[in-house]
């Protein structure tokens, strides 16, 4: 039977803490393994405005920021549903990436250092035994001295386990609703958005090759309560009415 290699460091989940952590690990000498259940390269729901106390870390990390041409953010927009709205310098601003390409970035480097990663990899159990973890992932086992969660927030793990905020009941304060898009659309690339209506907000801010991230955040009665429909949401904020009806080039855009 062949032994089960021992990693000095198990890291569950790729996304940006995960990777990030994965290549400093690497280059300090370390063997690591990284377990992500999805695929790279992969979309996520959220913003994609990165501060720009990120940049140097992240050049560092091996990402050549420098070379992508990304969109530099330095002023914020933040309107109310009845179109009032308040614009406002960003001292230090930031730039626009999307995480479908930042994470594949990220994905490469680590492979690069010698990590293992491991693609569709959903981990399933994680339990101490005979001084050491045993990261259970499909049908086989993993072994690491030290196992860091970089996953999200009630995990198939966090239930697993019975953590206590995945006991809650969902309700109108804690079951939310998101939603992105990567769009075409006419608006300063130097800006970004938020635009409140009622229990929600759209934020909108420039990625890579002039798209736009698109991004939806509301809770699951509000949708309901506008028929499921995110053109509802839309009219309730004067300023994304007009903005959608003569700029938006809604359609999917190749990445």
């Amino acid at each position: 039977m062949n032994e089960v290699k021992l990693y000095d460091v198990a890291i569950v989940g790729g996304g940006l803490a995960g990777l990030s952590l994965s290549i400093q690990l690497l280059k300090s000498g370390y063997s690591v393994i990284v377990f992500e259940k999805e695929k790279y390269p992969f979309h996520k729901v959220c913003g994609e405005y990165i501060s720009f106390e990120s940049w140097n870390f992240l050049e560092e990390a091996g990402v050549p920021l420098s070379d992508w041409d990304l969109p530099i953010i330095k002023r914020l927009v933040v309107s109310a549903p009845n179109g009032k709205f308040i614009e406002h310098e960003l001292p230090l601003g930031g730039f626009g990436i999307s995480r479908y390409k930042l994470d594949s970035e990220l994905a490469s480097i680590c492979r690069s250092l010698g990590g293992s990663l491991h693609e569709d990899a959903k981990v399933t159990d994680i339990s101490f035994e005979n001084k050491s973890f045993r990261v259970q992932a499909g049908n086989q086992d993993y072994r690491a001295r030290i196992v860091c969660g970089t996953y999200g927030k009630r995990s198939n793990l966090d239930i697993r386990w019975k953590r206590r905020f995945t006991r809650k009941k969902n309700n109108k304060l804690n079951n939310f609703i998101a939603v992105k898009y990567h769009v075409l659309l006419d608006s300063p690339p130097d800006l970004i958005c938020l635009h409140n209506f009622r229990d929600g907000y759209c934020g909108l801010s420039q990625i890579e090759h002039q798209r736009y991230c698109l991004c939806y955040l509301t809770t699951a009665n509000n949708l309901q309560r506008n028929n499921n429909s995110l053109e509802e949401l839309e009219k309730k904020n004067s300023l994304l009415k007009p903005l959608f009806a003569k700029n938006f080039c809604f359609r999917q855009i190749p990445d």
